[in-house]
């Protein structure tokens, strides 16, 4: 008889082993899982300068805007500028240069017409939507 509960011991200390290396696995990869879920892929696959990239990776961080932003490219005169809607009313939309200085505001503001320091472009401006934040 007493080797019939030893028996049933191991049994039970063997079986018990198991289940918590079961559980410390599952855990485990639940982490694993939920770690990279939480990470918000923020490769932006466009034609921007990293400055760029980086100001859409701001707005991701921050919550959603109503009217969602937009990055626009724009070519004029032979050179490139980044248009940024902004996230709601009487605010300027700001132009970009390459180097993401700040060229004017060509809209918005409590007017609506922008800043007034907007360069007279000689060419018509092309414009290209390059990104638009997609988040409901």
């Amino acid at each position: 008889m007493a080797i019939a509960i030893t028996k049933k011991k191991h049994l039970h200390i063997k079986n018990r082993s198991m289940k918590i290396k079961l559980l410390k696995r599952t855990g485990i990869l639940l982490l694993v899982y939920v770690v990279l879920m939480s990470c918000e892929d923020t490769n932006i696959d466009i034609d921007a300068p990293s400055c760029i990239e980086q100001k859409i990776e701001g707005i991701i961080d921050d919550p959603v805007t109503n009217p969602p932003a937009q990055v626009w490219r724009w070519e004029a005169d032979g050179q490139i500028f980044y248009y940024i809607t902004s996230d709601c009313c009487d605010q300027f939309n700001y132009l970009y240069n390459e180097n993401c200085e700040i060229i004017c505001a060509p809209d918005g503001g409590i007017s609506g017409e922008g800043d007034g320091n907007c360069p007279d472009f000689t060419t018509e401006i092309e414009k290209t939507l390059i990104w638009e934040d997609s988040r409901n």
